[in-house]
Protein backbone atom coordinates (compact mmCIF):
# COMPACT_ATOMS: atom_id res chain seq x y z
CA UNK A 1 0.00 0.00 0.00
CA UNK A 2 1.18 3.52 -1.14
CA UNK A 3 0.79 5.79 2.06
CA UNK A 4 2.23 8.41 3.27
CA UNK A 5 2.13 9.45 7.53
CA UNK A 6 1.92 12.80 6.71
CA UNK A 7 -0.88 13.22 3.92
CA UNK A 8 -3.91 14.54 4.34
CA UNK A 9 -6.53 11.72 3.53
CA UNK A 10 -10.11 11.20 3.29
CA UNK A 11 -11.97 8.22 2.77
CA UNK A 12 -15.46 8.50 0.83
CA UNK A 13 -17.29 5.13 1.80
CA UNK A 14 -20.03 3.87 -0.17
CA UNK A 15 -21.71 2.09 2.02
CA UNK A 16 -24.31 0.12 0.10
CA UNK A 17 -21.18 -1.08 -2.16
CA UNK A 18 -18.92 -2.10 0.45
CA UNK A 19 -21.73 -3.90 1.86
CA UNK A 20 -22.42 -5.54 -1.38
CA UNK A 21 -18.88 -6.48 -1.67
CA UNK A 22 -18.21 -7.81 1.55
CA UNK A 23 -21.23 -9.64 1.94
CA UNK A 24 -20.24 -11.21 -1.64
CA UNK A 25 -16.99 -12.06 -0.23
CA UNK A 26 -18.48 -13.61 2.99
CA UNK A 27 -17.64 -11.16 5.92
CA UNK A 28 -18.80 -7.96 8.03
CA UNK A 29 -17.09 -4.70 8.02
CA UNK A 30 -15.61 -3.77 11.46
CA UNK A 31 -15.95 0.14 11.19
CA UNK A 32 -14.15 0.57 14.39
CA UNK A 33 -10.88 -1.53 13.01
CA UNK A 34 -11.65 0.17 9.70
CA UNK A 35 -10.76 3.75 10.87
CA UNK A 36 -7.40 2.62 13.33
CA UNK A 37 -6.20 0.68 10.19
CA UNK A 38 -6.22 3.85 8.10
CA UNK A 39 -5.48 6.41 11.17
CA UNK A 40 -2.24 3.71 11.38
CA UNK A 41 -0.79 4.22 7.79
CA UNK A 42 -1.86 7.75 7.20
CA UNK A 43 -3.31 11.62 8.57
CA UNK A 44 -6.92 10.72 8.21
CA UNK A 45 -8.44 14.41 7.96
CA UNK A 46 -12.44 12.47 7.57
CA UNK A 47 -14.13 9.80 6.51
CA UNK A 48 -17.36 9.89 4.82
CA UNK A 49 -20.19 7.59 4.88
CA UNK A 50 -23.22 7.76 2.57
CA UNK A 51 -26.49 5.52 2.70
CA UNK A 52 -30.00 6.02 1.31
CA UNK A 53 -32.31 5.43 3.75
CA UNK A 54 -35.90 4.44 3.26
CA UNK A 55 -38.14 7.03 4.95
CA UNK A 56 -41.45 4.89 5.01
CA UNK A 57 -40.30 2.09 7.79
CA UNK A 58 -40.34 3.07 11.02
CA UNK A 59 -37.89 0.88 12.04
CA UNK A 60 -34.41 0.60 9.51
CA UNK A 61 -32.18 -2.45 10.19
CA UNK A 62 -29.27 0.16 8.93
CA UNK A 63 -30.37 3.01 11.66
CA UNK A 64 -27.63 1.31 14.44
CA UNK A 65 -24.74 1.23 12.11
CA UNK A 66 -26.05 4.95 10.94
CA UNK A 67 -26.02 5.87 14.45
CA UNK A 68 -22.95 4.03 15.53
CA UNK A 69 -21.15 5.48 12.58
CA UNK A 70 -21.97 9.17 13.16
CA UNK A 71 -21.50 8.92 16.73
CA UNK A 72 -17.90 7.33 16.12
CA UNK A 73 -15.21 9.54 13.67
CA UNK A 74 -17.66 8.64 10.60
CA UNK A 75 -19.13 11.88 8.66
CA UNK A 76 -22.45 10.69 7.63
CA UNK A 77 -24.03 11.58 4.45
CA UNK A 78 -27.48 9.78 3.86
CA UNK A 79 -30.56 10.98 1.78
CA UNK A 80 -34.20 9.69 1.73
CA UNK A 81 -34.18 6.18 -0.78
CA UNK A 82 -37.18 6.07 -3.24
CA UNK A 83 -39.65 3.25 -4.19
CA UNK A 84 -41.04 2.12 -7.02
CA UNK A 85 -42.13 -1.29 -8.97
CA UNK A 86 -40.45 -2.09 -12.13
CA UNK A 87 -42.23 -3.51 -14.84
CA UNK A 88 -42.45 -6.86 -13.94
CA UNK A 89 -44.43 -5.45 -10.62
CA UNK A 90 -41.73 -5.72 -8.38
CA UNK A 91 -40.88 -3.44 -5.37
CA UNK A 92 -37.61 -1.61 -5.91
CA UNK A 93 -35.90 0.61 -3.89
CA UNK A 94 -33.63 3.79 -5.95
CA UNK A 95 -30.85 4.92 -3.82
CA UNK A 96 -27.97 6.14 -5.36
CA UNK A 97 -25.29 8.59 -3.53
CA UNK A 98 -23.07 9.17 -6.12
CA UNK A 99 -23.65 12.91 -7.05
CA UNK A 100 -23.44 13.20 -2.73
CA UNK A 101 -20.25 11.77 -2.70
CA UNK A 102 -19.19 13.41 -5.67
CA UNK A 103 -19.66 16.99 -4.28
CA UNK A 104 -18.05 16.22 -1.44
CA UNK A 105 -15.17 14.77 -2.96
CA UNK A 106 -14.73 17.59 -5.36
CA UNK A 107 -15.27 20.18 -2.03
CA UNK A 108 -12.64 18.92 -0.06
CA UNK A 109 -9.97 17.68 -3.08
CA UNK A 110 -8.28 21.40 -2.30
CA UNK A 111 -7.40 20.55 0.94
CA UNK A 112 -6.75 17.09 0.93
CA UNK A 113 -3.10 15.03 -0.85
CA UNK A 114 -5.37 11.51 -1.18
CA UNK A 115 -8.72 10.14 -1.49
CA UNK A 116 -9.84 6.49 -0.35
CA UNK A 117 -13.07 6.06 -2.61
CA UNK A 118 -14.44 2.52 -1.21
CA UNK A 119 -16.79 1.70 -4.16
CA UNK A 120 -16.65 -0.03 -7.99
CA UNK A 121 -18.87 2.12 -9.29
CA UNK A 122 -17.49 2.58 -13.14
CA UNK A 123 -19.94 6.05 -13.35
CA UNK A 124 -17.03 7.47 -10.56
CA UNK A 125 -14.21 7.15 -13.04
CA UNK A 126 -14.50 10.59 -14.08
CA UNK A 127 -14.93 12.22 -10.41
CA UNK A 128 -11.42 10.05 -9.75
CA UNK A 129 -9.81 12.25 -13.08
CA UNK A 130 -11.17 15.70 -11.90
CA UNK A 131 -9.91 15.25 -8.54
CA UNK A 132 -6.55 14.11 -9.79
CA UNK A 133 -6.16 16.95 -12.10
CA UNK A 134 -6.27 18.84 -8.91
CA UNK A 135 -3.34 16.81 -7.64
CA UNK A 136 -4.89 14.42 -4.72
CA UNK A 137 -3.88 10.76 -5.36
CA UNK A 138 -6.82 8.79 -5.15
CA UNK A 139 -6.99 5.02 -4.13
CA UNK A 140 -9.98 2.79 -5.22
CA UNK A 141 -11.07 -0.29 -3.02
CA UNK A 142 -13.39 -2.78 -4.53
CA UNK A 143 -12.82 -6.25 -5.36
CA UNK A 144 -12.16 -8.02 -8.79
CA UNK A 145 -12.83 -11.74 -6.87
CA UNK A 146 -15.76 -11.42 -6.84
CA UNK A 147 -18.40 -12.80 -9.70
CA UNK A 148 -19.14 -10.93 -10.87
CA UNK A 149 -16.27 -8.16 -10.29
CA UNK A 150 -17.43 -5.54 -7.87
CA UNK A 151 -15.25 -2.57 -10.03
CA UNK A 152 -15.99 -1.25 -13.44
CA UNK A 153 -12.61 -1.99 -15.48
CA UNK A 154 -12.61 1.72 -16.51
CA UNK A 155 -13.04 2.65 -12.60
CA UNK A 156 -9.64 0.75 -11.86
CA UNK A 157 -7.86 1.58 -14.42
CA UNK A 158 -7.86 5.37 -13.53
CA UNK A 159 -7.31 5.11 -9.99
CA UNK A 160 -3.47 5.98 -8.88
CA UNK A 161 -3.60 2.67 -6.89
CA UNK A 162 -6.60 -0.19 -6.88
CA UNK A 163 -6.50 -2.38 -3.90
CA UNK A 164 -8.91 -5.55 -3.81
CA UNK A 165 -11.01 -5.51 -0.59
CA UNK A 166 -9.66 -9.27 -0.14
CA UNK A 167 -6.41 -8.17 0.28
CA UNK A 168 -6.68 -5.73 3.36
CA UNK A 169 -9.72 -7.41 5.00
CA UNK A 170 -8.36 -9.20 7.22
CA UNK A 171 -6.92 -5.97 9.15
CA UNK A 172 -10.89 -4.51 9.69
CA UNK A 173 -12.92 -7.38 9.64
CA UNK A 174 -15.42 -8.39 12.09
CA UNK A 175 -14.39 -11.46 14.12
CA UNK A 176 -16.26 -13.80 15.83
CA UNK A 177 -15.64 -13.34 20.25
CA UNK A 178 -15.24 -10.17 19.52
CA UNK A 179 -17.32 -8.02 22.12
CA UNK A 180 -16.40 -4.53 20.94
CA UNK A 181 -20.03 -2.36 21.00
CA UNK A 182 -20.01 -2.33 17.37
CA UNK A 183 -20.82 -6.15 17.48
CA UNK A 184 -23.77 -5.63 18.72
CA UNK A 185 -24.94 -3.69 15.40
CA UNK A 186 -27.33 -6.29 13.30
CA UNK A 187 -26.38 -6.71 10.11
CA UNK A 188 -28.27 -3.90 7.81
CA UNK A 189 -30.46 -5.28 4.78
CA UNK A 190 -29.55 -2.72 2.13
CA UNK A 191 -31.77 -3.96 -1.24
CA UNK A 192 -30.65 -0.88 -3.19
CA UNK A 193 -30.60 -1.67 -6.93
CA UNK A 194 -28.69 1.30 -9.07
Amino acid sequence: MLFRENEKVCLFIDGANLYSASRNLGFDVDYRNLLAFFRKHCNVVRAYYYSAVLDTEEYSPLKPLTDWLAYNGFFLVTKNAREFTDQNGRRRIKGSMDIELAVDMMEIAPHIDHAVLFSGDADLRRLVESVQKQGVRVTVISSVKTNPPMIGDELRRQADQFLDLVDIAPEFTRRSGDNTVQNDIPNPVIPFTE
